[in-house]
Order: C-alpha cells, then structure tokens, then sequence
C-alpha cells in the first residue's frame, strides 16, 4: 500500500467533518493489548514471522492540559461553553480512531487540577479510595492507553496522587490517601487501568522514579504484506514520562524532602536504549514541557521538551505544559525562528511533535508510516503531524464558529460531581455593590485585584500579630496577578457581577489552589520584581506613527503581579518607551523613595515564592521565605469576604498603585479586550482608554482599543 502525506491529510480532514458522531464508551478500552512491565520483553506469545517490506499506517494520538475540564462548562460563570472540555474531546477521539484504526492515545499530564469540580474533589469533598475521579472515568471509559504527570499533577499533594493513581510510591510518610479519603488505610484504591509513566521524578531517598519511568505497548496492528493482503502485526509501542523539573520549586511544600527530578536529557539518555533493548519498536516522549530551543539547554530547564530530540531513539515527541498549539504556520508563532523547529511541518530536529493547546480544545494527531526491514522503522518522510480542534470556523473568518457535537456517554459519566459542584461554588459568601473584572486589568483597572491584595495583607498582620511580633515593624506589600486576562477570548477574563459573591466568584478571582506564602525582601528586590512584570508590555516608539500593540502575548498574565500596600502607599510608575529592565521610572512608599536596602514583606503565593516566573531574587527558590501558610490563597480571599461582608467600590477597587508614565505618542498604541465595555473600565478609573476598532480578531473575538498616554 502506498503512502503519501497528501492522501493521509485528506483522511485526516474526512474524519473530522464527515464522519458521523457517536459516543465513545469503554469497549475501546477493554480491546486493549495488555501492558509490559518495563524492561520486560512482550509476553505474549511470538507473533508471525513479519515478511521485509510489510508496511503499516497508525496514528498517535494526544491530549494534554486537559485540567479537569470533564465538561465544556465554566463554573465560574455557571454556563456551558462549548469550545473545550473532555466531552467533545471524545468525539474528536472517535472521529480520529475512524480514520486510523492502528493507534495508540495517551494522555501527556496536566489531567487532575484546573477546575472547581477538581478542587471540590480534592479538597472539599475528597473522593474515596474506593471511587475514581471524574476525569480518571472519562479517560478509562475512553480508552486511553498511558498517561504521564504534569506540573498540577503534585498540587493537592503525594497522599492525594497516590490514592487517585493507585501507585505506592515508597515515599517515607506518604499513604494512599489520608484518613478521610482512605479511613481503614486499603492497599488498593480505584484508579484507571491505564498505566502512568514517570520517569524523572525520584525518590529523594532510593533514587528510583516513584511511577513506572516507561511502558511497552504490543499493539496488534493491521498491516500490509509485499503481496497487498492484509496482516495482523506486532508493534511493541514504548512510552516514557518526563514532568517539568521545575515542580521542585512551585510545589516545594509537598514535594521537598520527597522527591526529586532529573534533567529532561540525561533521563531519556539513561531509559531509552533500555526501552530500545527490552523490545520497543518506536519509542514516543510524552513530555510535559513546552518547545523552547531557543533558550541553552540546562536539566531543570522548564520547557525543555525540545531537546529530547536530541536523545537518539525518540521517534515522536509529544508536548504540553505551554498552552500552545504546534503545528503553528502563522507568522507570529512562538515557535517560528527557533533551532531546528519546522512550525509548519511539526518537525523538532525531524522528529515529529504535537502540542494541541488546553483543556481538551484539541486533540494531537501524529500519523506515521512504518516499513519492516529486520524491524519496524519509522517513515520520516510519510509522516503528518495535525492538530484536529474542537473549534471549527470557516477560513475566512466570516462564518460564526462551529463546534463538533459532545460525547453523551462522556457527559453522563460525571453528571453527579458536576451538579454537586455547582450547588457547592453556588454558596453565597457576601455581596459587592460593582462589578469585579480583569478586562482592563492590563491597563490599570484593580477592581479585581484589591480584593485579593486586602485579604492577603489582612492574613500577614493577623498571623503576625499572633506569632511573630518581631516583624511588626516591617512594611507590608502584596502581589496579585490578573489570572484571566483574554488570552482564550472573551471567556478568559474574570467578571464578577455586582451582587451576591459565591465561592465560584471567589474561584474566578483567584483561579489557582495556591498555598499563601510571604518572602522578606530588599527594596531593590521589589524593583526588580516591578520590573519583571512592567515585561507585560512590548517596547513602544513614541515617535512610531503605524499601530503599536501594547501587550506582549509571550509574557504569561499570571506574572503580571500588582503590587499593593495598605491605604495605597505604594506607588510607581511604568515607562514603556524604556526597554526591559528600566521601565520603573517612579517608586515610592509612603510617598518616600524606595531605597535599595529597605526592607519589606511581600505575601504571595507558593508558585511565586519558591521561584515561579524567574522573578529576581526568587529565582530558583532562593527567596527568603518567611511563612509558608497551611491555608490556601483562595480560601484566604474567602474568608476575608464573608468577614467584610459588603464589598463597595470606594474601599474595594479603586486604589490604583500603578501607572503609565506620560509620553506623547505620535500614533496608536493598541490593546484586545471585550467589545463594548468600555464604560466599565470608565467606572473603575481607567480614563484614558477610548474605542480604536470595532472590528473583531477572528481568532480571539475580541475588539481594540487604544491607550492614551499624553502627559496631563
């Protein structure tokens, strides 16, 4: 059977669009080739003699960043959307199964954390040993054939991904579950039967990777023979798991002390030719990193999943961690210009690569052919890497979007965690007389902001004043970042309407389980931090007449951190005509200057405290630390509302502690945000924002607006 890129492209594009829908239930699964241990040969019985010149197409398919979004439904806004979510994954699944009957799925981490059904599983109501989580159902159901382990993966700790994986880790004090989740302490907790594969997280202790580090898969594929029958073939699948090395430092409180994680390179060097020799035909990386060639390798790099190409042996890479989506043929993607990347082609060093985006948005799709010549090899040359999505629009932007229908039998898999978290982020906590948005957050508005800096400063004194009295004398700041700030579209920004707040406001406006943490700090430390974040914003030529966009889309808006003192005494100033590093024209505290060797608390969180975003001076996880807090960020913010009880703009909202520094600009500086709101960024203080373009982005739908920075 002859291949060509062409014609697999074609039935790719089929699959998608043509095919009917139907659900996708657990028969797949259960019709699954068994698991090798690894470094196990396959121990089923000897398959045929395979004849030279047999010749095969399958396909490998990948989700990633599925962040425990089993629905397409925003719990936030308590409504559905239908542009992500595990149901609608499935029928991209189904439709891609279609087209390549020889396949293997599997799942790269980021699976258990990400949303208020997540968090009511393991925090409120924490799932028992006996029950599996829900997104575990849908992906059992679905047949996944292994999975790996993200960053989020250690969020709710050891004991919790212990229980929920059913894996013993040999740890030293961590059990599978906790007393509540697991009262009589079973051995064996429900879990999928799909295996997880790990290879870089460690035992701190025995040196020994605490999941399996890979699998061997033997899939019975059909083949063709030289003569054109068809013929049922052996193909020994290996798997291996890489986890970014950097949860050392955003999980540093569950993990330190547990484990550890070895480099990206050095680990696949190590189990590779071990895979190879324990009888892997092709060996696939599920790495939970992103594509960064740019930047010298090093083993604790964060998005170091690139340089596995350079690992002979690795015949597909698969990524994630970045959000992102690879394939990427635009002029502006992140991934155009970088070493040995093909963008388009989905080539990393000429090793095939998928990223497909988040929350199940998209699906991988790497389809290969494989030739027998003593052994099965990989066709480079015959090889498609696709991104199938759930969005479907027309290209020319003008048609309203269209989505691919969802999987019921997906859907009723978790109706019942699904209605018990809404009745649980439906509580009310209190009540604000404005609306709490981050659509021009980006731009000055605070509105929700305040709210999360008050509650943290209110913690540190309280805590302070009880425990450590010594550090009542020194200035208290807070950081707080705008988590939503329109990246995915209109949906991705917070809005809490003025009236009764609910838990799920409270979720929205602070997106993340966070542990509240507090770092000692330089004066000069806190410039720098300043400065890190005034990287939001590209470098603007005043005297530029043509459109100049404001934001930097490469810079993540969780590391926006405003800063904040009590009454609003600190203040400074961002120049964006200055490059990086010399934006912070103004600082002052109490309407004095910082100086350099001032010194200051900062309350953040644990991601930022142990080294999250490389700010200066916390890099690494070399900050001071000075509280790590049992309780997490979001239930901070909590209880401070229900404690204040009525929320009003005044004391709420207003008290802005940044600003652009004035210049006159020869031409437009530009932002995307939510069309039509302009008066509500009027409301909250922004004055100097007018409408540029009504005209909507036909990837974002959003509308621009401009910034007007002439000196007053």
């Amino acid at each position: 059977m002859t291949f060509h890129n062409q014609n697999f492209a074609r039935v790719l594009l089929a699959a998608i669009l043509g095919l009917s829908l139907s659900a996708c239930g657990g028969d797949d699964h259960d019709d699954r080739d068994e698991v090798a241990d690894p470094g196990t040969p396959p121990t089923e019985p000897a398959p045929p003699a395979v004849a030279q010149g047999t010749r095969l197409q399958m396909a490998v398919l990948e989700t990633t960043d599925l962040h425990a979004n089993v629905l397409g439904y925003d719990y936030y806004k308590l409504a559905e959307d239908k542009s992500y979510g595990v149901d609608r994954t499935a029928t991209l699944i189904a439709n891609a199964r279609r087209a390549f009957p020889n396949h293997v799925l599997l799942d790269n981490g980021d699976t258990i954390q990400g949303t208020a059904l997540s968090d009511y599983q393991a925090l409120v109501n924490p799932v028992q040993c006996a029950d599996m989580i829900a997104i575990y159902r849908q992906m059992d159901a679905l047949g996944v054939d292994a999975g790996t382990m993200g960053n989020h993966e250690f969020n709710y700790g050891l004991p919790y991904l212990s229980q929920i994986t059913n894996v013993d880790f040999g740890l030293s004090g961590i059990t599978k579950g906790t007393p509540q989740s697991n009262p009589a302490g079973a051995a064996q907790c429900a879990a999928p039967r799909f295996p997880f594969v790990s290879a870089n997280v460690v035992s701190a202790a025995s040196k020994a990777p605490i999941f399996k580090p890979y699998v061997i898969l033997p899939k019975t594929f059909d083949a063709t023979a030289p003569d054109g029958k068809t013929t049922q073939v052996t193909v020994n699948v290996g798997v291996i798991g890489f986890a970014p090395p950097p949860i050392m430092q955003w999980d540093k409180a569950n993990l330190e002390g547990h484990v550890e994680v070895t480099g990206w390179k050095e680990t696949a060097a190590r189990y590779v030719p071990e895979m190879k020799t324990a009888g892997a035909d092709i060996v696939v990386a599920l790495a939970h990193g992103g594509i960064d060639m740019t930047t010298p390798y090093a083993p604790d790099m964060e998005n170091g999943a690139g340089y596995l190409t350079e690992v002979p042996g690795i015949d597909v890479l698969l990524t994630g961690h970045q959000h992102q989506l690879f394939p990427n043929a635009a002029a502006n993607s992140p991934f155009a210009g970088q070493p040995g990347v093909d963008p388009v082609k989905g080539l990393v060093n000429g090793v095939p690569a998928v990223q497909p985006g988040q929350w199940g948005n998209n699906l991988g799709v790497i389809g290969l052919t494989l030739a027998y010549d003593g052994g099965w090899q990989v066709q480079r040359d015959a090889t498609v890497v696709q991104r199938v999505p759930t969005l479907l629009t027309a290209q020319n932007g003008a048609t309203p979007a269209t989505y691919v229908e969802p999987d019921l039998g997906t859907q009723q898999l978790v109706t019942g965690v699904h209605t018990a978290t809404i009745d649980y982020v439906k509580t009310p906590i209190g009540r604000a007389t404005f609306d709490l948005s981050t659509n021009f957050a980006l731009v000055g508005d605070v509105s929700a902001l305040q709210i999360v800096n008050m509650a943290q400063i209110d913690y540190l004194k309280t805590y302070i004043a009880a425990n450590q009295p010594a550090y009542a004398g020194l200035p208290i700041l807070s950081a707080a970042a705008p988590f939503k700030g329109g990246r995915n579209g209109p949906g991705d920004f917070t809005n809490v309407k003025q009236g009764d707040v609910a838990i799920n406001n409270a979720a929205d406006l602070y997106l993340y389980p966070n542990t509240l943490q507090v770092v000692r700090v330089t004066g000069n430390t806190v410039r720098q931090w300043l400065e890190k974040t005034a990287e939001q914003f590209n470098r603007i030529d005043p005297a530029r007449t043509a459109v100049q966009p404001l934001i930097d889309t490469t810079f993540p808006t969780f590391n926006f951190d405003v800063l904040y003192a009590e009454g609003n005494a600190l203040q400074y100033t961002i120049d964006i005509t200055q490059p990086k590093g010399a934006r912070i024209t103004s600082l002052t505290y109490a309407g004095a200057p910082v100086q350099a060797n001032d010194a200051y608390l900062v309350v953040t969180n644990n991601y930022r405290a142990s080294g999250g975003g490389n700010f200066p001076g916390l890099e690494g996880g070399k900050g001071d630390i000075v509280l790590q807090a049992p309780d997490a960020s979001r239930d901070v913010l909590i209880n401070y509302i229900k404690a204040k009880k009525t929320l009003d703009l005044a004391q709420f909202g207003l008290d802005r502690s940044w600003r652009f520094a004035p210049v006159a600009l020869a031409g437009p500086v530009v932002f995307n945000s939510i069309p039509g709101t302009l008066p509500l960024a009027q409301a909250h203080g922004v004055t100097n924002v007018t409408v540029h373009s009504t005209d909507l982005d036909p990837v974002t739908q959003l509308s621009a607006y401009r910034l007007q920075l002439a000196p007053q």
